[in-house]
């Protein structure tokens, strides 16, 4: 990685150090770096972007909102870019690296309180900073009966910055911005603004009724660069008095589809009440096997090799886990019937399996596919398809296919919500390999056109790819992110390059 020191684009050396001395004022020595090797880990990459084009200037982490508000105002007058990190752990989209080169990070990990848990209406109110981890303990120390609904990356990551970027989990709440309630928001002019019930003074309904009065405007600050949050209002799951966790065995290859058509209207009727995952063989595999052990050949694994490998440890390939909560009486009911309507479809129902994500349980589990490979290479491609068998069959076959020119392994976990599918697929390489690094970045960029040429979105990405996902997703919809990037953030200071969405 190269050391040299990184300015802000357009901005003077001179200009960003006396800039640089104003920070420290504002926030104390400590709570601001600007040497190149201080910055190393947060510029330090794992999907397939160009290290070069993602480097920061500067980190500066406040402890308050009027912190943020003096760092603004300064950052407003240098012309200083800011790109917001939570905790900075956003693994396989971008971590803490800014989407342009030269921003400095605005790192909220100080900012860590836990502010309010209301454990009679089930909701709590939270920084930035604070992680699953942090407010499972306080939930636990305290005795109150909720749950949380874990991202992958579970203990170590924010809740707010995993429901800004519209992220989600497994259970029954796994949808987290839909389970979000109110919003502080400090804009770059200082503007104080609370979402919602939040502005009506002594306000205690913030956490209760989403909607506020007048235009919604919480979605406007979720995968944006309009604002800096600083608070956001969650709902929590309330502990249910019971639950059972199901493993379905779907055992051809081709049985994807029937899988789907199968799912879905036990979700739309709410039967099955969480998200649930279904996953292949491959990213089941990566668990307890390294690639190395069950295939050293060129490209991609071959599926064969998958089903074989996948057989002799007693793995189908497709696997889907769902779990039912709520009385065991109405648990001890609805599983013959879930049961069935699998088993009429060909698949094998077995119940009682364990899975800390659907048992409020933190774990690193997923960490395990950086073993698949090694080189600590990861990004997610994220397209989004309705829950239909033939759309997830296509877009499994137009995977496989492109993945397979680049030597990329085809793996997804894919979240079934109801109507729509979070098809949700891992691509693992090894970073330390220069050729494979840009096999991956061509293979993304073409994973890209391919699926909006067959009309499908995306619900996610990551720096590197944010403005060529933009603009499959429409020029009007750019043009108007744009247009609100003047009215909320003139200076055009907070995170250029966020989603797409330039100053």
């Amino acid at each position: 990685m190269n050391l040299e020191r990184v300015l802000p684009p357009g901005v003077g050396a001179r200009t960003f150090d006396v800039a640089l001395v104003a920070l420290r004022a504002v926030v104390g020595e400590a709570h601001v770096i600007a040497d190149a090797e201080g910055l190393v880990p947060y510029g330090r990459l794992m999907l397939p972007a160009e290290d070069f084009n993602h480097q920061p200037s500067g980190v500066v982490a406040p402890a308050s909102v009027e912190e943020i508000q003096a760092i603004l105002k300064i950052c407003v007058h240098a012309q200083i870019p800011l790109w917001t990190v939570s905790t900075g752990r956003n693994f396989g989209y971008g971590s803490a690296a800014p989407a342009t080169r030269g921003q400095m990070v605005l790192d909220l990990r100080r900012m860590n309180r836990i502010l309010e848990v209301d454990a009679e209406l089930g909701t709590a109110l939270v920084e930035p900073g604070v992680t699953y981890q942090q407010l499972q303990d306080h939930l636990r120390a305290q005795g109150i009966p909720l749950w949380l609904d874990f991202p992958a990356p579970g203990p170590l990551v924010s809740p707010m910055g995993n429901t800004l970027e519209r992220g989600g989990g497994l259970t029954p709440y796994g949808d987290h911005f839909a389970n979000s309630c109110g919003m502080e928001v400090v804009l770059s002019d200082g503007t104080l603004l609370r979402t919602g019930m939040g502005g009506v003074k002594g306000t205690n309904t913030w956490q209760a009724f989403k909607y506020g009065y007048g235009p919604y405007l919480d979605g406007l600050f979720t995968q944006s660069n309009y604002g800096v949050v600083t608070k956001l209002g969650l709902w929590l799951m309330p502990a249910p008095p019971a639950h059972r966790t199901f493993m379905v065995q779907w055992h051809r290859d081709d049985d994807l589809a029937r899988a789907i058509d199968t799912i879905r209207p036990l979700r739309l009727t709410n039967v099955i009440p969480n998200f649930g995952v279904l996953a292949n063989a491959t990213l089941v595999l990566t668990g307890p096997c390294r690639r190395a052990e069950l295939y050293d050949g060129p490209g991609a694994i071959p599926q064969a090799v998958v089903e074989k490998a996948a057989r002799e440890r007693g793995l189908p390939p497709w696997v889907y886990l769902f779990s039912l909560y709520g009385r065991q009486e109405q648990i001890d009911l609805d599983t013959p019937f879930v049961t069935r309507e699998f088993e009429k479809a060909g698949a094998t129902v077995i119940p009682n399996i364990h899975d800390p994500m659907q048992s409020n349980e933190l774990s690193l589990q997923t960490f395990s596919i950086f073993n698949w490979t090694g080189g600590g290479g990861l990004v997610w491609f994220s397209p989004v398809a309705p829950t239909r068998g033939a759309d997830c069959a296509l877009q499994t076959q137009l995977a496989r296919e492109v993945m397979g020119r680049y030597g990329i392994d085809f793996m997804t976990g894919m979240t079934i919500n109801g109507r729509e599918t979070l098809n949700v697929m891992p691509m693992v390489y090894d970073r330390s390999d220069a050729a494979k690094t840009l096999a991956a970045r061509r293979c993304y960029h073409e994973l890209i056109d391919v699926f909006a040429a067959a009309g499908y979105g995306f619900y996610r990405t990551g720096i590197g790819f944010m403005d060529h996902v933009a603009a499959v997703h429409g020029e009007a919809n750019r043009a108007v992110a744009q247009r609100l990037k003047h009215a909320l953030d003139p200076a055009g200071i907070l995170a250029p390059g966020k989603s797409g969405i330039h100053p």
